[in-house]
């Protein structure tokens, strides 16, 4: 088994592409700030992505990101009291409480996607158009099929 350059030992990795993910998430939540979204956290925006714009119970919310009922009830309590999302009745069956998007909600994830799509022609600015799509192509091949994964809260707690 070959052994890692000196100067590239493995665990380098992971944390350059935390740090890459911080960075993105960073200036995302600056810019949104800037656009009125000021309370937004990392952790709201895989809540608000979970609830997606059907609606979901607190405790399908839990499920999908790997969190307990409880504290998935704690972060809808915080983002009703932001006025991100609202809860209501469920007009399938009149004993469920639907937690979903409000008109501000679905606003800063509209906003997170253009600014998204703007922090990557940042980085294509920097890099190079063919660099950034090399890097979106290689990590898609040493990423599992379903990489887009909401349970990340409940696996970095877990």
């Amino acid at each position: 088994m070959p052994t890692p350059e000196p100067q590239r030992p493995g665990f380098v990795l992971p944390l350059l592409l935390l740090a890459g993910f911080r960075a993105l998430i960073d200036d995302l939540h600056a810019e949104l700030a800037r656009q009125g979204h000021p309370e937004l956290r990392p952790l709201h925006g895989f809540v608000l992505q979970a609830v997606g714009t059907d609606g979901t119970t607190a405790s399908e919310l839990g499920n999908r990101l790997g969190v307990s009922k409880q504290a998935a009830g704690k972060t809808v309590d915080r983002l009703v009291a932001l006025g991100y999302l609202e809860r209501a009745d469920d007009p399938r069956d009149a004993r469920r409480k639907l937690v979903r998007l409000t008109p501000y909600g679905l606003d800063g994830l509209h906003r997170s996607a253009v600014v998204f799509d703007e922090l990557r022609q940042r980085w294509t600015e920097t890099l190079g158009a063919d660099r950034v799509a090399a890097i979106e192509d290689d990590l898609r091949r040493v990423t599992p099929a379903n990489w887009f994964r909401l349970d990340i809260p409940g696996w970095f707690t877990g």
